[in-house]
């Protein structure tokens, strides 16, 4: 195995474990298992590839489903698929330089579209009930990411030699 692609297994699997201590860290809700744990997979797209970032979210909404008791028991496999595609989408418009658009993007999906499959899988009181807890901890997560990726950023960018 090359140096690159262990380094990045490496970044991958430290983001992972940061996205369990975040998953620890709970948001109070009624129907949910709403955490800190996608943060620190939003904030690696400063420095791992789209794919990665969104391994890293899947495997840390995994934890924190295992840090609730895995309430929805294998529909959780259904989450991390969507934490996925939430976090890969988010990272390949931070590659393109759609730094505005991503953020909105991101609460969407993430905070309304990813939990409407379980509006027809477990009820639309389900997904009524856990859109409010849902919706605010990635407004959580986000702002987190919002105010340390510009200093991450700066970091790597110093990092690599390069200069803007």
């Amino acid at each position: 195995m090359d140096r690159q692609k262990l380094m990045n297994l490496s970044l991958t699997a430290m983001v992972a474990a940061i996205c369990a201590v975040g998953a620890v860290i709970k948001i109070p809700s009624f129907v949910s298992t709403a955490a800190l744990d996608s943060a620190p997979a939003f904030l690696s797209v400063v420095f791992l590839s789209p794919v990665l970032a969104g391994i890293a979210g899947s495997i840390g909404h995994i934890i924190s489903a295992l840090t609730s008791g895995f309430q929805l028991g294998p529909l959780h496999i259904i989450i991390a698929v969507e934490m996925f595609i939430v976090v890969w989408v988010f990272g390949m418009m931070h590659k393109r330089g759609l730094h505005f658009w991503k953020w909105p993007v991101a609460l969407l999906l993430n905070g309304v579209v990813s939990p409407l499959p379980f509006y027809f899988i477990i009820s639309p009181a389900f997904y009524w009930g856990s859109l409010a807890s849902i919706f605010m901890a990635t407004v959580i997560n986000l702002v987190i990411v919002a105010v340390v990726m510009p200093i991450l950023a700066k970091v790597f960018v110093r990092k690599a030699g390069r200069a803007h």
